[in-house]
Order: structure tokens, then C-alpha cells, then sequence
């Protein structure tokens, strides 16, 4: 059986890899999909899965990562971000960092809530990799329209999408991104962490 000590330096273990995931989905190709206004990232798919294994501590860590990750994609990696810090640089800094750290802790009791009603773990795996990509939309989306939305640039966007209320501007301007985002945290997420889950348990015995 493992230590206390053993089980500690798993876990900071663990943050690493998964900081480490973070990083290099951050920062090349293969973290962003990159679209006209909101972009669909992969990203909150590590931090999910940190979530759930190390808990809402874990989460919020790694969704601060992703977060840092984020504003430093408005230094000229992101067409859109870089908008946003030159209209107001404080409120892009609350508005991408903020948000993924809420969205880790809120996955990270979502999942520890869910397993106290004795639903079967699976199914609460499952529930939970959906809910990080909705949290960071929702959190994400709410911190641009709180800065930002009445903003020149912002209101082109909402003339183009032809919305006439905060709602509906939401709903247009997410659309298929939000969409696509949370199906590939459910499918992507929910098999790594069910994988993960198994080989965690199993090193709990050695």
C-alpha cells in the first residue's frame, strides 16, 4: 500500500503531466481550432480529467494554467484576444484566466458531488467531462459580455450575427464552437479519465 508521502508525490506528478499537456496544447497547433470569433479549444479537456483524478483543488490549478495560457495567446497568437487586450487589458486578464479557474473547481465538486449521490462512477465521469466544457463557456462567455459587450467590436459582431439581445448574441456567437467543444471533452475526456481511473486504483493496491 502506499504511503501518505507516496500518494502526495503521485499527485504533484500527476499536476505535472498534466501542466505539461496543458503547455504544448497551448502553444501549437494542437490546442486551438481556430474559427472567425470564439475559438474551439482542446484545452479544457486536461483540465477536466485533472479535475475529476485530483479533485477541485487539482482543477483549479490546472484551469489557472490554462488560463495564463490563454492570456498570453492575446500577445499576438490570437487574432480575437489580442482585440480584446488592446481595448481593455484588465478585463482580458480577469475574463481568461478567472473563468478557467472556476470552471476547474466547479468540474472538480461537480464530480465530487455527483459521486456522493452514489451514482455509478462512469456515469459521474461522463457527467462531469460535459460539464467542464459548458462551465467554461458559460464562464468564459460571461466575462465578455460583463467587458465587453457593449464595445465597438463586440456589436459588430452582434450586428453580423443579426441578434438583438445579450442572450441571443450568446447562443449565435458560441454556437457550433461551444457545441463541438463539449463533445469532444465528453467523448476525448470521458475515455482518458475512465483509463486513467482504472490504472489509479490499481496502483492504490501496490
Amino acid at each position: 500500500m502506499k504511503t501518505e508521502s507516496n500518494v502526495k508525490t503521485t499527485r504533484l506528478v500527476q499536476i505535472a503531466l498534466l501542466v505539461a499537456i496543458i503547455l504544448i496544447l497551448a502553444f501549437t497547433p494542437l490546442g486551438y481550432i481556430k474559427t472567425l470569433g470564439l475559438e474551439i479549444t482542446l484545452i479544457v479537456i486536461p483540465v477536466t480529467i485533472g479535475a475529476i483524478l485530483l479533485g477541485p483543488v487539482g482543477g483549479a490549478i490546472l484551469g489557472g494554467v490554462f488560463g495564463i495560457t490563454s492570456f498570453i495567446q492575446c500577445f499576438g497568437m490570437s487574432a480575437f484576444g489580442a482585440t480584446l487586450l488592446s481595448i481593455n487589458p484588465w478585463a482580458t486578464l480577469i475574463g481568461t484566466i478567472i473563468p478557467r479557474i472556476l470552471m476547474g473547481w466547479l468540474t472538480g465538486l461537480l464530480f465530487a458531488g455527483l459521486r456522493k449521490t452514489n451514482m455509478n462512477k462512469n456515469v459521474a465521469i461522463a457527467l462531469a467531462n460535459l460539464g467542464g466544457p459548458i462551465f467554461n463557456t458559460i464562464f468564459f462567455m460571461s466575462g465578455l459580455v460583463l467587458f465587453f459587450y457593449k464595445t465597438d467590436y463586440i456589436q459588430g459582431f452582434v450586428d453580423y450575427l443579426g441578434t438583438n439581445s445579450v442572450l441571443s448574441f450568446v447562443i449565435a456567437f458560441v454556437g457550433i464552437n461551444g457545441l463541438v467543444e463539449a463533445v469532444a471533452c465528453f467523448i476525448i475526456g470521458t475515455a482518458i479519465t475512465k483509463a486513467l481511473d482504472v490504472y489509479q486504483e490499481k496502483s492504490k493496491k501496490i
